[in-house]
């Protein structure tokens, strides 16, 4: 991987870690454009470290409250809102990576995204606070955020409409859907750390590293603050058509090309 490539992959990480668009399925996707063939998973956790200082950073205020007393309902939520994430994986960590490396399910995950999109211009906007939401709309905003594993999928486009349809007010889900994220990429991380102390580090370049992370994380704090601007104004649906047409440019090569993606049939 070069300077040029790292810059890139780091700005896309950190825009679409956030924006509803899928950060796995852009860099599956870029890869393959690249034709980069050697490990970057090294990389990748550096980009997802960069991505999760960012939200903390936009969110301290309110980690710092739940710090201060951990034992609330935020913090119950949230744990609870973990579960589904953990179960999935665990349980099913390398159909997952199957999917992401042959990128088999990528047009499929696009395509999904754009229709969950489409679908939060038509909730009408609703009225609960923290008080009156339920553990069982954490779990299912859980398991939305679970569903979001496969490449393709937006978990901060799955998680933001699940909790819309949950009529919970947009500034809980947009503060909820953050904070939630936060130990699941933690836990991604983590893991991935795991992966790379089992498989080694090998020969490997610094510098594209560090200026990937730096750039992710520059750009990831500029599309917290681009998406939150969209929730409140109901303009995620418009990433919809763009989701659109990446999962028609992955079909097509699928079915009728195989030069990114091996062919279908």
């Amino acid at each position: 991987m070069n300077i040029v490539q790292s810059i890139i992959l780091g700005i896309i990480q950190g825009l679409t870690e956030f924006l509803p668009v899928s950060s796995s399925g852009h860099l599956v996707l870029l890869q393959r454009l690249f034709g980069i063939s050697e490990s970057t998973l090294l990389f990748n956790i550096a980009v997802h470290f960069a991505t999760l200082i960012s939200v903390i950073i936009v969110f301290w205020s309110e980690i710092v409250k739940i710090i201060k007393k951990p034992i609330c309902k935020m913090s119950g939520l949230i744990f609870i809102s973990m579960v589904p994430a953990v179960i999935v994986g665990i349980l099913f960590k390398d159909f997952f990576e199957n999917l992401n490396n042959s990128g088999i399910s990528l047009g499929i995950g696009f395509f999904i995204t754009g229709i969950v999109l489409l679908i939060t211009s038509k909730i009408k906007i609703g009225k609960s606070d923290i008080t009156n939401m339920k553990w069982y709309d954490a779990l299912l905003i859980g398991l939305a955020q679970a569903i979001a594993i496969i490449p393709g999928i937006s978990r901060s486009g799955m998680t933001m409409a699940t909790s819309l349809s949950r009529k919970l007010k947009k500034e809980l889900a947009i503060k909820f859907a953050f904070l939630m994220s936060i130990p699941v990429i933690a836990g991604g991380f983590i893991l991935e750390l795991y992966d790379v102390y089992k498989e080694g580090i090998g020969s490997i370049e610094i510098l594209p590293i560090v200026i990937g992370m730096v750039f992710a994380g520059l750009f990831g704090f500029f599309a917290i603050q681009l998406f939150v601007k969209l929730v409140m104004k109901g303009k995620l649906h418009y990433f919809a058509y763009y989701v659109f047409a990446l999962s028609l440019f992955v079909f097509i090569d699928q079915l009728f090309i195989g030069h990114f993606f091996e062919r279908i049939f």
